[in-house]
């Protein structure tokens, strides 16, 4: 600990150091290490002959989880409970280890240990969101509904995400700035740099989190503080040698290793940087081709994405004029190119408020494009081509008993009559599809042409 310092290690550390120690590393090894019953749970139920990019995330987004359900979105409260008891753990274990080894010298290899351990933890960590980041993966591009939704009806977190999204350059950016960290943490003579990097940048996205109501600000700040762990050891000196301009004498501490145990670690890098480097990012990359994990796979209706107008639209044969105000009329309504319709409406919803980053391989668990936004209904669907249908369900997992079977017809390319019913009333909407121009497509298409709406 004495290297904190800008000397050479000394052969005694002070006593509050070795007390600093101990408790710090019983504390980081529990963060780092999955001791979870439930992480091996969920690692054993991974089909290893058909590994996907996703299982690699969530193996690199491992917490520990006390209080928690075993969950990917068991963050919240319950961590920083788990934080405390983790560290009651370790003041626990760190007095019973000084009762133990109180005539202990120095802690120098087993400190060069623990930061190995920390180090290629944070790695893993911010690396698995880097390349979800580089292949705009993250934050995709808006779908039609989102561009056909009010400011006003986005929460911040949704806006956050979408301004995001319609920059994949500046995401992949910031992904890059990730893996460079990342990258830069595998190596022990560059690992304070990588440190450096995460702590400033994981610091924009833990401030970010609190801002837009996000919900990875505990993960995000995890992070940081295994950052600040690492950057512990060389801070003091590079302050005393770029702030203050003076001299500092470099760490020389360097653990010796037998030839078979050098063997053994540079096996055991390879596959490690193997593994969560170059097949995680072969595996983002394709699925980056393949499809958009934020969006349902399953295709919609032929030809028929797009937004429509409602020009008619009846309740139990009553026809129900357009209105701003009422809950009832349809308003608009958008296929997607994929099996989501959504509504707009003035109906009041509950917010589906899914913050933290998922993958799901199911479609009816990507919920997206409707989480964090009102004023749009939003329903999957599946057709049956023969009986002319459309069976709908609502994707807010607030709603699970919301199901429509829509019948359609389809007298011209541009229009479409939707009849069914909706509980216990009888609709009739007719639809006319609107060639509507974006301005964030058309902008995109040359600043030096103009712009025509």
């Amino acid at each position: 600990m004495n290297a904190l310092k800008g000397g050479l290690p000394q052969t005694d550390w002070k006593g509050y150091e070795k007390w600093a120690f101990r408790i710090f590393s019983i504390y980081f090894l529990l963060q780092a290490v999955p001791l979870d019953w439930k992480y091996y749970r969920n690692l054993f139920s991974i089909n290893w002959l058909h590994l996907r990019f996703s299982d690699i995330f969530y193996i690199s987004r491992y917490t520990p989880q006390i209080f928690g359900n075993g969950t990917t979105t068991g963050w919240g409260l319950n961590s920083y409970a788990d934080w405390l008891m983790i560290l009651l753990i370790a003041i626990i274990g760190a007095v019973i280890w000084n009762y133990r080894d109180r005539n202990v010298k120095n802690y120098d290899r087993l400190y060069y240990w623990v930061r190995v351990i920390v180090r290629y933890r944070l790695a893993i960590g911010i690396i698995a969101y880097g390349f979800i980041k580089f292949f705009p993966l993250q934050s995709p591009y808006p779908s039609i509904s989102n561009l056909n939704t009010h400011y006003g009806e986005f929460s911040r977190w949704k806006l956050f995400s979408l301004s995001l999204g319609i920059v994949p350059n500046y995401e992949s950016f910031l992904g890059l700035v990730e893996l460079l960290a990342g990258g830069l943490l595998l190596f022990r003579k560059t690992s304070t740099i990588g440190a450096l990097i995460v702590v400033v940048f994981t610091g924009n996205v833990f401030m970010s989190n609190l801002a837009y109501e996000g919900g990875e600000a505990v993960y995000s700040l995890y992070l940081i503080t295994l950052g600040l762990f690492l950057l512990a050891f060389d801070i003091i000196r590079l302050f005393v040698l770029i702030g203050l301009e003076k001299k500092v004498k470099a760490n020389h501490f360097k653990l010796e290793l037998s030839v078979n145990w050098k063997r053994n670690r540079l096996v055991i890098k390879t596959a490690f940087i193997f593994f969560f480097v170059f097949l995680y990012g072969y595996k983002t990359w394709s699925a980056y081709h393949q499809s958009v994990y934020q969006y349902p796979q399953t295709a919609g209706l032929k030809d028929a994405a797009g937004l429509y107008d409602v020009s008619e639209f009846r309740v139990n044969s009553k026809v129900l004029a357009y209105s701003a105000t009422d809950t009832s009329r349809w308003k608009n309504v958008v296929f997607e190119k994929w099996a989501t319709i959504s509504i707009g409406t003035n109906k009041q919803v509950k917010i589906d408020s899914a913050v933290t980053e998922e993958v799901n391989d199911k479609d009816a668990d990507r919920r997206y494009e409707e989480a964090g936004s009102i004023g749009r209904q939003y329903y999957s669907y599946q057709i049956d081509a023969a009986k002319q249908q459309l069976v709908l369900q609502n994707k807010n997992h607030n709603y699970p008993n919301d199901k429509l079977v829509l019948n359609y017809t389809r007298p011209d390319t541009s229009s479409l009559v939707l009849t069914g019913v909706d509980g216990r009333d009888t609709i009739y909407a007719v639809l006319h599809k609107i060639n509507k121009k974006y301005l964030l497509q058309e902008a995109a298409s040359g600043r030096n042409r103009a712009i025509k709406l």
